[in-house]
C-alpha cells in the first residue's frame, strides 16, 4: 500500500529521518488545471527548480503523475518551465541538509521542515517573499492553519509556504478492543480510560500490551511534549523574553505518573523499554499493541505497507487528556522555501506552483479522484493542512472518494485538535526528557519530581544557550 504524499510531512526524530524517508510516496496530481492558473502575456520566460520530485526508478507512479502535473501546469502557463530536481529520498538527513545551506546550493523552491527555518535563516539561505503572498497568490490563505503558517514566519515575514502538516492521536487495534471485550467504536479519551482499556487488552496474554510508548532516540521527549500540549501545557514555554521550560508542574507529573502506572501497577506496558521509532509500529503491526499515540502516516506509511499490518483493524483517536477533550497536540510538517538567489519572477512562479500542486482543493495532493483511480489508499486524515471552509471541502472531497472506512478515524477528525508546533530547539529537549521517560518506564520506585526538576533545569540551560 503506498501513500498519496511524495514528501515526509515530519522528522520528529532525526536518527530516524533517512528510515522514514524510504517510507515516502507521491503526492496526487490533477486533471484539471483550475489552479494551475496561467501567466501567459506577463513577459518574459522564467525557470524554476523543484526539489524533492519522485524518481521514475522508486516510484514510478508518483513519477508518471508528476509529469503529468507539471505538463497541466505549464500549459496553463507557458512562460513557466518546471525543473524537476528527481532527489530520494529528499534532503532530509540532517547533515546534508545543512551542506547544502553552508554551500548555497539549494533549489529555487526546496523542501524544508517545519523546525528547519531558524536554521535556513542563520545560514541566509531563505527569500523574504512576503509581498508575493497573498489571497489573490494563494486563494486559500487565510484557511492554512495557523501553526503551519507560522513554521514558515518570522515576526510578519514569510519565507515559504507549508504542503503539508500533522497532529497526533491514539492509534488503536479495534480486533483487540473487541477481543478484550471493550467497543471499538468507543476509544479512550482520558488517561483513566487509557488505564482501563490498557489494562483489559493486557489480560489477553499472549505477550499483548495494553499501551506502549518510547523512551529512546528522541522520541520519548517528543511524545512527552504532546502529552503536554493535550493537557494545555506545553514543553516549552516561549512567551518571555528567554523561553523556558514548562513541564516541571502538575501537567508533567500527571502524565509521568499515568505512565508509570500503566507500566508497574497495571503490568499494561511491555517490561522491555527503552524503546525508539519502529518498535511500537512492528508489535502493533504483529497483533501484540493495543494502543500508542501517533501521526496518521503511521498507519499508511509504515503499520501496513512496511510491517503488514491489518487496515481494517486500526482506528484513531484524539489524544489522551484528563477531561477528554485535549486542548491541543504537538504539530509538524513540511514546506517549500525559496532560495535567496530567485528572481522575483522566479518566486511569483514558484508561488503559482506551490498553490496548484499542495494548496488548493481537487488539484495536486488534493485531488482525491486522481488518487483512487491510480490505487492510492483515500480516506486518511493527513494533511491536516486547512480549517474553514476550505478545510471542509477538502474532508468532503476525501469522504466522497474513500477507499477505506472513514468511520474509523472519525473520533480523531472530530476532535479537531489544534496543532502547537514544536518547542525551541526541539531535539536537544527532547533528547534532555528521554532519560525522564525511560526512568519512568523501568524504575519501579522512580522519583518523579526529582526527575522533572533535573530536567527542567537541564532544559533551561539548553534553551539560554539557543537564545543566547
Amino acid at each position: 500500500m503506498s501513500s498519496m504524499y511524495h514528501r515526509l510531512r515530519h522528522r520528529p526524530v532525526v536518527a530516524v529521518a533517512a528510515m522514514a524517508g524510504l517510507v515516502l510516496a507521491a503526492a496526487a496530481c490533477s486533471s484539471s488545471n483550475s489552479s494551475a492558473g496561467s501567466t501567459a502575456g506577463s513577459g518574459g520566460n522564467v525557470t524554476i527548480s523543484i526539489d524533492c520530485a519522485p524518481p521514475a526508478a522508486q516510484q514510478p507512479v508518483q513519477h508518471k503523475e508528476w509529469i503529468e502535473d507539471v505538463a497541466i501546469f505549464e500549459k496553463a502557463n507557458p512562460s513557466i518551465t518546471i525543473d524537476s530536481v528527481y532527489n530520494y529520498p529528499c534532503d532530509n538527513v540532517p547533515a546534508a541538509f545543512t551542506a547544502m545551506l553552508r554551500a548555497g546550493t539549494e533549489s529555487n523552491l526546496y523542501y524544508t521542515y517545519f523546525t528547519d527555518l531558524p536554521q535556513v535563516l542563520l545560514a541566509g539561505q531563505a527569500a523574504n517573499i512576503t509581498k508575493y503572498v497573498n489571497s489573490t497568490t494563494v486563494p486559500t490563505l487565510n484557511d492554512i492553519a495557523p501553526s503551519s503558517m507560522k513554521a514558515d514566519e518570522a515576526g510578519s515575514q514569510i519565507y515559504g509556504l507549508p504542503t503539508s502538516n500533522y497532529t497526533q492521536g491514539i492509534i488503536y487495534n479495534r480486533q483487540l478492543f473487541t477481543e478484550a471485550g471493550l467497543n471499538p467504536n468507543d476509544p479512550p479519551t482520558t488517561w483513566a480510560q487509557v488505564e482501563t482499556d490498557a489494562k483489559a487488552i493486557s489480560k489477553l496474554g499472549k505477550g499483548i500490551e495494553g499501551w506502549g510508548d518510547y523512551s529512546a532516540g528522541n522520541n520519548g521527549g517528543w511524545h512527552f511534549s504532546s502529552y503536554m500540549d493535550a493537557l494545555g501545557g506545553t514543553a516549552v514555554n516561549n512567551s518571555g523574553a528567554t523561553p523556558t521550560a514548562d513541564f516541571n508542574n502538575a501537567d508533567g507529573t500527571a502524565i509521568l505518573q499515568a505512565l508509570h502506572t500503566l507500566r508497574f501497577t497495571d503490568n499494561a506496558m511491555s517490561p522491555t523499554q527503552g524503546l525508539a521509532w519502529g518498535t511500537l509500529q512492528q508489535q502493533f503491526a504483529a497483533g501484540k499493541l493495543g494502543m500508542y499515540i501517533a501521526a496518521p502516516d503511521d498507519i499508511y506509511n509504515v503499520i501496513v505497507p512496511t510491517d503488514k499490518g491489518n487496515l481494517s483493524d486500526i482506528g484513531m483517536a484524539p489524544l489522551p487528556s484528563l477531561t477528554g477533550t485535549p486542548a491541543g497536540s504537538l504539530s509538524g510538517g513540511n514546506d517549500f522555501m525559496f532560495s535567496p538567489k530567485d528572481t522575483p519572477a522566479q518566486i511569483q512562479a514558484g508561488i503559482k506552483w506551490l498553490n496548484f500542486e499542495d494548496l488548493t482543493p481537487g488539484d495536486g495532493q488534493f485531488n482525491y479522484a486522481r488518487q483512487k483511480a491510480d490505487g492510492f489508499p483515500v480516506g486518511f486524515p493527513e494533511p491536516q493542512l486547512f480549517v474553514g471552509a476550505t478545510g471542509t471541502k477538502i474532508n468532503q472531497l476525501r469522504d466522497k472518494y474513500a477507499t477505506i472506512n472513514t468511520s474509523y478515524y472519525s473520533s480523531f477528525v472530530n476532535a479537531q485538535v489544534p496543532g502547537d508546533g514544536e518547542p525551541l530547539d526541539a531535539q536537544a529537549v527532547y533528547k534532555t526528557l528521554d532519560p525522564v521517560m525511560l526512568a519512568v518506564l523501568t524504575e519501579p520506585n522512580a522519583n518523579i519530581p526529582a526527575l522533572l526538576a533535573s530536567a527542567s533545569t537541564n532544559v533551561n540551560t539548553i534553551l539560554a544557550n539557543s537564545a543566547g
